[in-house]
């Protein structure tokens, strides 16, 4: 799912991981197929993505993003973690995995 500046607040809601990519990113590319592959796992998590683009500028701003990929773990739309750049997907999911049980023990999610 592609979020911009019209739909987000309807879907992160909860625990989200959203991918922040640009189009012409092989890096983006490759790091949106992993992600897709770890958290499809998942049933605790949902997984969007953000085209870094002139209709999407304000969510880039408001997440400050300030590169492309950029990974956000989220709770409602309130950012815990960030993560800048493609990532091993070992490394990755060990650091998803890490921020995710951070969020459930904040807010008692287990």
């Amino acid at each position: 799912m592609w979020l911009n500046s019209s739909n987000y607040k309807d879907y992160l809601k909860g625990i989200t991981v959203v991918e922040v990519s640009g189009e012409s990113c092989a890096n983006c590319i490759s790091l949106m197929n992993v992600l897709d592959r770890l958290l499809s796992k998942r049933d605790d998590v949902k997984l969007y993505h953000i085209e870094a683009a002139e209709n999407t500028m304000d969510l880039i701003e408001k997440f400050e993003v300030q590169a492309v990929p950029t990974v956000l773990v989220l709770y409602d739309d309130i950012v815990k973690a960030k993560c800048r750049g493609y990532q091993p997907e070992e490394i990755l999911e060990i650091w998803l995995d890490s921020k995710i049980d951070d969020i459930k023990k904040e807010y008692k999610l287990v």
